[in-house]
């Protein structure tokens, strides 16, 4: 693995689990020797191309992820933004391999649903296309238990229940 920053983000709409995921996140990233620091999108991808990116170091202590898991609402903000393909706009993909860069971001993280799953394989491919070494992974959480491949999801067993 290679050295660098981590970046996460939270998309669609909130769940029960959607803050349990990002504390299961950043307690693993700060963990790993490879990542450096643990940055978070305000608001998604749309606060990603925006440049909104905070420093998640303060949940270094259990107290304060465990307060995170207990947070209503998504505490990184979300958004419901479409990623066009490369062929339509490349100059999306390009802006945000450049925000990666300035940041040294070799891991991308994405909370979130189908759409959100769709724009983790989006630029996974394009990543991978122009020979960025960059990892892309889609952390699923839906309400909708919509996702291929999965058999349920983080968020839908609330959603069930309520």
């Amino acid at each position: 693995m290679i050295k660098g920053n981590l970046i996460v983000g939270q998309s669609g709409g909130p769940t029960a689990a959607i803050n349990s995921s990002l504390a299961g996140v950043i307690k693993e990233a700060l963990r790993n020797e490879n990542v450096e620091k643990v940055y978070g999108m305000v608001n998604g991808i749309e606060g990603l191309l925006a440049e909104k990116i905070v420093d998640l170091s303060k949940f270094t202590d259990e107290e304060n992820l465990e307060k995170l898991i207990h947070t209503p609402s998504s505490y990184l903000g979300s958004c419901r933004y479409k990623m066009p393909t490369p062929e339509k706009d490349r100059s999306v993909y390009e802006k945000i391999l450049q925000i990666f860069k300035k940041n040294n971001i070799r891991y991308f993280l994405y909370i979130g649903g189908n759409d959100s799953m769709d724009t983790v394989d989006k630029l996974s491919f394009y990543a991978n296309e122009i020979d960025a070494d960059i990892k892309f992974i889609g952390v699923p959480k839906t309400i909708d238990n919509d996702l291929m491949g999965t058999d349920h999801t983080p968020g839908f067993g609330s959603a069930a229940k309520f």
